[in-house]
Parts: C-alpha cells; sequence; structure tokens
C-alpha cells in the first residue's frame, strides 16, 4: 500500500511544478516507518506518545537513526490527543510537558515535534457550554524551551458551524459537535508551529455537499454528480485554511 502511495503521488506531481511530499501520519511501529521509508516517503511520523517517555525516546531515536540515512524527516510526539481518528483513539488530553522538549528533541534528533495543547482527533472537541480554548501558554513555554524548532498540531479541526448545520438540515445527526477556533490556529500559525493537522473539517465539508445533493435530487445515483460538489466543496474549504487560517498561501517555494 505505502508503494502504491508513492506512485500516485509521483503521478499528482508529474509535470504540476508544484513540490509535493508524502508524509505518514500516526506510524506507530519501527516496521511500518521503516517500510515508508523503503518505498520512498519523504517524512514519517513515529507516534510513541502511548509509550512510557524512555520508551517514546528509544522509538522515536531508532526510526530516526534510519530515517536520516535516507534524507527523510521524522516527526515525532510528546504528550496525548484526547479523541478518535481512524484507529487514533484516547480518552483523555495528557498535555506536553514543557521540560521534557528539550531533553526529548536532543535524544531523539527529531525534525518536528508533535504536541498536545489542548487539541484532539475527531469532530467532537469540547461540550456545549464550553469555551473552547488550546493552550497556547504551553505552545509559548516549549518555544522558549527549543527556540525556532519546527513544532506541529495535531486534531486542529474547527468544525465549522455553518457546514454542520448544512449536515445536519439534510439528514444528518451531528450533535454537539465543537471543534477549534480558526482564530486560536492563526495564532499558533504564526509561532514556530509549522504543520497544522487538519482532517475532520475536509471530511464534513465533502458529507455537506453530498447530502444535499442526495436531499434535493434523491432520484440522483451517478458518483459524478454527487463527488464532483464535493471535490469543489473540499477545495474551497482548503482554499480557505491556508489562505485565512494557516498562512501558507503563496509559500510552496519558500526556503
Amino acid at each position: 500500500m505505502a508503494q502504491g502511495a508513492v506512485e500516485y503521488a509521483k503521478e499528482l506531481s508529474n509535470g504540476k511544478g508544484i513540490p509535493i511530499v508524502l508524509h505518514l501520519d500516526h506510524g506507530d511501529t519501527f516496521e511500518l516507518c521503516k517500510n515508508c521509508i523503503d518505498c520512498g516517503f519523504s517524512s514519517v511520523m513515529i507516534d510513541g506518545s502511548h509509550h512510557s517517555y524512555e520508551e517514546n525516546v528509544a522509538l522515536t531515536r531508532k526510526v530516526v537513526e534510519y530515517a536520516h540515512q535516507f534524507d527523510v524527516t521524522v516527526e515525532g510526539e510528546l504528550g496525548v490527543l484526547a479523541g478518535v481518528e481512524d484507529d487514533v483513539k484516547a480518552e483523555q488530553h495528557t498535555y506536553t510537558q514543557p521540560e521534557e522538549v528539550q531533553d526529548f528533541v536532543a535524544k531523539t534528533g527529531v525534525d518536528s515535534l508533535a504536541i498536545s495543547i489542548g487539541t484532539s482527533h475527531g469532530a467532537y472537541k469540547f461540550k456545549p457550554g464550553q469555551n473552547p480554548k488550546i493552550r497556547l501558554d504551553i505552545l509559548q513555554e516549549i518555544e522558549k524551551r527549543i527556540p525556532g524548532f519546527p513544532i506541529v498540531l495535531h486534531g486542529s479541526s474547527s468544525v465549522p458551524q455553518d457546514i454542520v448545520k448544512i449536515i445536519n438540515q439534510h439528514g444528518g445527526k451531528l450533535k454537539d459537535a465543537i471543534g477549534i477556533g480558526e482564530d486560536q490556529l492563526r495564532e499558533a500559525a504564526r509561532s514556530a508551529v509549522c504543520k497544522i493537522n487538519i482532517d475532520s473539517d475536509g471530511r464534513l465539508a465533502m458529507t455537506a455537499a453530498i447530502r444535499k445533493v442526495f436531499a434535493e435530487k434523491p432520484e440522483e445515483f451517478d458518483p459524478r454528480k454527487y463527488l464532483g460538489p464535493a471535490r469543489d466543496a473540499l477545495k474551497e474549504l482548503y482554499k480557505h485554511k491556508n489562505i485565512n487560517v494557516l498562512g501558507s498561501a503563496g509559500h510552496a517555494y519558500d526556503k
């Protein structure tokens, strides 16, 4: 499967003149990371956050030592994100301890570090009535300890309420789906955070577009007629994110 992903990425980038990378997200074993590296991935994430600190360090260092032989960059993780997304599941947050980051980076040699500051996987990040806030104070303290080091935020979907409303108006049952405010993510993006993972928002945008077609045209059965609008919705969502939230538009060739 990893080799197929590499070939697909090459085909997408062929003749486009746009740099494309292929990244393994939440690799949980050395063997999985090694397989992706051997197949030609640009970068891998080794998520040892479910292990003890010492085991996390050892596993991450092992992946780094192998990956750097092939000029592949490695993302590690300290702290645990709550929520559920694919096979990633945790009941509650374990915030990243700023006092551990220097030691972890020095001992492992990672190229970037995913931290836990209150973001979480999935569309149900907060309960109704809560004032959704991520711990930007922890991010600031980490930046003081490892100045300029690339930081990663996972579970950063904002769960746009207008999209949730469309889904629910057309048969969906997304009760109390609440995400991270885009203003907070924009503030984080101005810091040393180099990558912000947004997945659930894309799923929601595509689902909303498909449900709308099915509701308005129940006779429709041609996938091209509902997957087309879904792709368009996804494209518009990420265009908005890149320009207004991540601030990454126009920087593909920045050094």
